[in-house]
């Protein structure tokens, strides 16, 4: 559905705009690939490495509405993915972090609706469900203003979905990367917070994949949620350096002891897939959907009323050979 279509990407010069590109290029031809951020360093940077005569490199900010709105002129589909996502950085900057994550946000939208843009899916994170730091009321709120958008499209076609998933093993800010730069440094030990903390695991190309199949699968509305496996925090720093012994710094602000994606109180909203979950919405004012059978005729049931979604209670769980399969992918 890719092919002679164009594709706009905000923060496209972030870990998952670079795999999406690469993946993209690779599978489909499209039309045009605009990369849109407001970083001119990782702009010029990425356009050494995809320079196909598809690619335009757009500099701008979520912030600036008029800038987004010229962005789309032309664009078919969107995929918002800017945001300020470090948890301790956004609980001390907070307002920053609402004129990016929420403001942006209404931005995005505003822009593709004047543009008709045909489907736009935004990023989300488990840190959104039930949220106790500020990224995640932010991104909460994103997510309620994407879905809710499909109610303000008029006559346009515009619709509008979420994708929110765990933690990416290998981005930037990851603790993956972040351990193997202590072990190369010659750690004797690796820092946890705590000895009981979980976290959901997700690589970039499953990420990636996971939203392309969801631009086929969307009606508008939908919050899609993959079916991804937990990992001790501990276990994690044990499969990278079983050598290296581990020392509990204590929780960091804003953090949680275990990552939820869906809160018992979205369990009657909530239906499940094969390999997903899909989250209705709440309020439905001009569309009326069925969301139980997808634009691919796949078939979902409701969920339990007591149902939760959360790494501490996940039914898959990774070991050390999983890990290191999903790092080396």
């Amino acid at each position: 559905m890719f092919n002679n279509k164009s594709i706009l990407i905000t923060g496209g010069t972030g870990s998952f705009g670079k795999k999406y590109t690469e993946i993209l290029l690779k599978n489909y031809k499209p039309k045009r690939l605009v990369i849109y951020s407001r970083d001119e360093l990782k702009q010029y940077e990425m356009s050494q490495v995809f320079n196909d005569k598809v690619m335009r490199y757009f500099i701008g900010d979520v912030r600036d509405a008029n800038r987004l709105k010229t962005a789309m002129n032309g664009i078919d589909f969107v995929i918002h993915a800017a945001a300020l996502k470090h948890v301790p950085i956004a609980e001390y900057n907070p307002m920053e972090c609402i004129k990016t994550n929420i403001n942006g946000a209404q931005n995005v939208i505003d822009a593709a609706i004047a543009n008709n843009v045909s489907k736009v899916i935004a990023l989300s994170t488990d840190k959104a469900c039930n949220p106790v730091n500020l990224y995640g009321a932010t991104k909460l709120a994103s997510d309620k203003l994407f879905v809710a958008a499909n109610n303000i499209t008029g006559t346009k076609q515009t619709r509008f979905s979420v994708v929110r998933y765990g933690n990416v093993v290998g981005s930037r800010g990851s603790v993956v990367p972040f351990f193997k730069q202590l072990i190369s440094q010659g750690a004797k030990e690796l820092p946890i917070t705590h000895p009981d903390m979980t976290r959901f695991w997700i690589t970039l190309r499953q990420g990636v994949n996971f939203v392309l199949k969801n631009f086929e699968r969307m009606k508008g509305g939908e919050i899609f949620i993959p079916k991804i496996p937990s990992m001790t925090i501990p276990d994690l720093a044990r499969a990278l350096a079983p050598e290296l012994g581990i020392k509990v710094i204590g929780i960091r602000p804003g953090e949680k002891m275990h990552e939820a994606m869906i809160g018992k109180d979205d369990a009657h909203l909530t239906l499940e897939f094969d390999d997903h979950y899909v989250i209705t919405p709440s309020i439905q004012f001009t569309l009326q959907q069925d969301f139980s059978v997808n634009m691919l005729s796949e078939k979902g049931v409701r969920v339990a009323d007591d149902f939760e979604y959360s790494s501490d209670k996940n039914k898959i769980w990774l070991d050390k050979d999983g890990l290191l399969k999903m790092i080396n992918e």
